[in-house]
């Protein structure tokens, strides 16, 4: 295998928990989080393995300026600010929302770290926005490196590959690994993983804004990139890719009776917080598998829990948590 930069900062391994209360309430499967809300940097989350190696590349490059791209309260653009800051880069952020009002969430950390944050009122031209900022941050000097959405290039879905063989380590055999995908790079990554470390469980995605055959065509390319900065390229194609859409038709950070009864489970079963838009969707979309029967009693079930409770405290989502 190739080596490949990487700076070691998250906190790993992150621990396995199991959920047994909550896979008491439910009537199994047996339970069980992988606790990557606990990677360490910036209150943690899945996106610090991927920015290992993402921070890494860039470094390499000659980079001097971290350019990326989100939501308000994305959670990859919180890490993404406080590792520049780390390691001493600059870092702009290009993020779609309202953000006249005083920062909270997510948006509070990303100016606690020292971004500039440039905000976009209408989500469709966000693109437009992020690209004309990265040429106006290189026209300036400011040798950008383009971090994409989510970290979800074939540089940092290295994080999750390697993360699938860091959990093989952990001693857990587990019939299935669910999780939630979006830009794809998580997804990716433990495809690429289960390829390489030979995982034989079943990884499901849950999505949390893309249709099913959209994922899967994204999420296969990508692992096929991927794999080339290892060794030789392992092609995957659409059908090795296994993503459920049942779950996202409200949009986007739109939240629903899913995400709130699956945030206040876990809360109350195992004093464990979900994000509101991230796992609290892919733990809904969980729980609403084992109520249907997708999962045998005896069965055991990983969790990836990739962090985002900062959303819990932004404005946008408090008062709809409680109602």
């Amino acid at each position: 295998m190739k080596a490949v930069p990487r700076l070691r900062f998250a906190h790993l391994p992150t621990p396995i928990e199991p959920l047994p209360r909550l896979s008491a309430f439910l009537g199994g499967p047996r339970l069980f989080m992988k606790r990557d809300d606990q990677t360490g940097l910036a209150l943690g989350g899945n996106k610090t393995r991927k920015l290992e190696f993402l921070v890494a590349d860039a470094l390499a490059k000659g980079a001097k300026t971290l350019v990326s791209a989100g939501a308000l309260q994305s959670n990859h653009c919180r890490q993404t600010a406080a590792a520049a800051a780390r390691f001493g880069l600059d870092c702009v952020l290009v993020l779609n929302g309202d953000g006249s009002g005083a920062p909270t969430g997510n948006y509070l950390l990303d100016v606690l770290f020292g971004a500039r944050v440039v905000t976009v009122a209408d989500r469709k031209d966000r693109d437009r926005v992020f690209k004309e900022t990265f040429d106006e941050v290189a026209a300036s000097g400011g040798l950008p490196y383009l971090v994409p959405y989510g970290g979800s290039s074939p540089v940092g879905a290295l994080g999750y590959a390697f993360a699938v063989q860091e959990f093989m380590g952990q001693g857990l055999e587990a019939d299935y690994m669910v999780f939630g995908t979006s830009s794809g790079g998580t997804h990716a990554g433990i495809a690429l993983g289960q390829r390489l470390f030979g995982y034989g469980g079943t990884a499901l995605g849950i999505s949390i804004d893309e249709p099913a055959s959209a994922l899967k065509a994204h999420v296969s390319a990508l692992a096929s990139e991927a794999s080339e900065l290892l060794g030789p390229r392992i092609d995957f194609s659409p059908d090795d890719i296994l993503a459920d859409d049942s779950y996202c038709e409200a949009g986007y950070g739109v939240l629903t009776g899913l995400e709130r009864e699956a945030v206040r489970l876990f809360a109350k079963y195992e004093g464990a917080l979900l994000d509101p838009v991230y796992t609290g969707r892919a733990a809904g979309g969980l729980v609403s598998l084992i109520r249907d029967g997708r999962f045998k009693p005896d069965e055991t079930v990983v969790f990836w829990n990739t962090g985002g409770q900062p959303a819990l405290f932004a404005e946008a989502y408090q008062t709809s948590m409680l109602g």
